[in-house]
């Protein structure tokens, strides 16, 4: 008789639309393979390192799988698909643990917690270091940006949105019936960001508008 397989979620992220989470799928499915898991569910986002923890709707799932006992396992590609933060990185990971939930990362090929449900101390020291080299290059590209900016202005360039482009309110909330259904409907800012998968951020501005135009 088989031994029944540990069942994992893959958990897959890139900072835009434009982008795509294939290659991160295919590789952590392969392995999943090779390893002899069952993929219960693969989490997608498509949304910055840096987003908000509300928006990191992945995550979010990623979680909830652990926390009703579905997977045993979480795989990502590499630790900067957590997060570029270290908050949100180091809390996800603390609350697997918590839950008996083992976090791989392909990159390394190391987990968070070794066969005998243990803390694997040299991942915990690896994963510490990642997190870190992960928020250094999110601060490097932040300063990258500022500093094309203040170089655009300086030589005279426009920025930003062209002018009289700024939508008005009643435009801004017409690109957005789903949410203030949902809004209207008494759910969250959090459950209508999942219900509607956009962000939270522009869920808490349509709020605010509505608001604003009562």
């Amino acid at each position: 008789m088989s031994a029944a397989k540990i069942p994992v979620a893959i958990l897959v992220r890139v900072s835009t639309l434009k982008q795509e989470n294939d290659r991160q799928i295919s590789e952590l499915q392969a392995y999943a393979d090779s390893k002899g898991f069952e993929v219960v569910e693969i989490c997608e986002e498509k949304v910055s390192g840096n987003a908000d923890e509300i928006d990191r709707h992945g995550l979010h799932r990623a979680e909830e799988l652990a926390r009703a006992g579905i997977i045993k396992k979480v795989l990502v590609h590499e630790v900067s698909r957590l997060a570029r933060r270290n908050s949100i990185a180091h809390g996800f990971i603390e609350t697997l643990e918590t839950l008996g939930v083992s976090l791989y990362w392909h990159q390394q090929g190391i987990e968070t917690l070794l066969p005998n449900g243990k803390r694997n101390p040299a991942a915990g020291i690896m994963f510490a270091l990642l997190a870190e080299m992960a928020r250094a290059e999110r601060e490097t590209l932040s300063e990258r940006i500022k500093s094309g900016l203040a170089e655009a202005r300086r030589k005279g360039r426009k920025l930003g949105r062209p002018a009289g482009s700024t939508d008005s309110t009643k435009e801004f909330l017409a690109k957005h019936p789903d949410i203030i259904r949902r809004l209207k409907e008494g759910h969250s800012v959090r459950n209508t960001a999942k219900l509607t998968d956009k962000g939270g951020s522009t869920v808490q501005r349509v709020k605010a508008a509505l608001v604003g135009i009562q």
